[in-house]
């Protein structure tokens, strides 16, 4: 199957339309057209069902299309690899992600990334969960990073780590003595966490209606830097995710306590590629950086300002179980 012939077909799809189509790629309706038909032929079954309102992709043009896509993507890949090969570095590695990980730990990743690729770009797209591996299935974004992604077909999660929920307060706060907290000890302050859509928003209800408690926050916002403001110097208490928060943590101010609730453990954070792609060599290098870096995380966890525990006995039967470490 000619590579033309591909891009115009994935075009349609993507737009609905030969007219639509032909706005995007600049090329007329009727050159759009025999390509189609080509493919028709070559394929022996119709590739669209042609509406009144446009073009829907056939069972079979459902398959075309994944194939398309990947087709088109490496070839893109293998053009770069040549042009690397002639000291002509360049291509964009196309990132997408909910606002947690977009706010400091993205970013940050991509400057030390740059510091030993100088020639690498990026482009850091925030949306939602849903939208985030849709855009990786149809090959607008080279990867993505979200809490909790269900399994989306055409994508497929290349790593995922466990991403508890904290609670994040002013240092002065009653609760920041505890190395946790749990829902019924929050229940008398004014909570501040994500809008409902988000999985932070539904496993906070999960875990409140499992203790027999509502959850009522006073403040909801999909904007994490906004829930940090709102909680800084008072007796409100945000609960989100740990990367938002680290770099409030870091200025001082805040402290991080988990929450103890056996549901914490079912978060994750993953990162998704499309099913079946080769990734370009600078894609998947810096899919390893990320890998690295939330393993670090994981591993390591950040514990500093957290209050000490009391010291144990020196004897012991059996080491405790590990638990979620405090931030501060």
């Amino acid at each position: 199957m000619h590579g033309v012939a591909l891009k115009y077909f994935a075009e349609v799809a993507a737009t609905g339309s030969l007219s639509a189509a032909s706005e995007r790629l600049f090329v007329a309706v009727s050159a759009i057209s025999r390509q189609i038909a080509k493919l028709e032929a070559e394929v022996g079954t119709p590739l669209f069902q042609r509406m009144s309102r446009g073009m829907v992709l056939s069972e079979a043009g459902e398959l075309l299309l994944a194939h398309a896509r990947r087709t088109l993507l490496e070839a893109e890949a293998v053009l770069q690899g040549i042009a690397d090969l002639r000291g002509a570095p360049g291509g964009t590695i196309r990132v997408v992600a909910t606002d947690g990980p977009a706010h400091h730990f993205l970013p940050e990743l991509m400057s030390a990334f740059r510091g030993r690729h100088p020639h690498a770009r990026f482009s850091l797209h925030v949306c939602s969960q849903a939208e985030a591996v849709r855009r990786v299935a149809e090959g607008q974004a080279d990867l993505s990073v979200s809490f909790n992604t269900e399994h989306s077909q055409g994508t497929v999660a290349r790593h995922a780590i466990s991403a508890p929920i904290y609670a994040v307060m002013c240092r002065a706060h009653p609760l920041a003595r505890h190395l946790c907290v749990s829902p019924g000890q929050l229940l008398p302050y004014p909570l501040a966490t994500a809008d409902s859509a988000s999985s932070t928003r539904k496993l906070l209800e999960r875990c409140w209606r499992l203790e027999g408690l509502r959850f009522e926050p006073v403040f909801v916002s999909n904007l994490s830097a906004a829930l940090m403001s709102f909680v800084r110097n008072s007796d409100r208490v945000m609960l989100g995710a740990y990367l938002p928060a680290v770099s409030a943590l870091r200025r001082g101010g805040l402290v991080a306590r988990p929450i103890d609730h056996p549901e914490m453990s079912t978060r994750r954070l993953q990162v998704h590629t499309m099913e079946g792609r080769l990734l370009p060599g600078m894609v998947e290098e810096f899919l390893g950086h990320i890998a690295a870096s939330l393993e670090g995380i994981a591993e390591d966890g950040p514990s500093y300002g957290a209050p000490r525990a009391r010291p144990k006995p020196r004897a012991r039967l059996a080491a405790a179980p590990r638990k979620t470490r405090a931030l501060a």
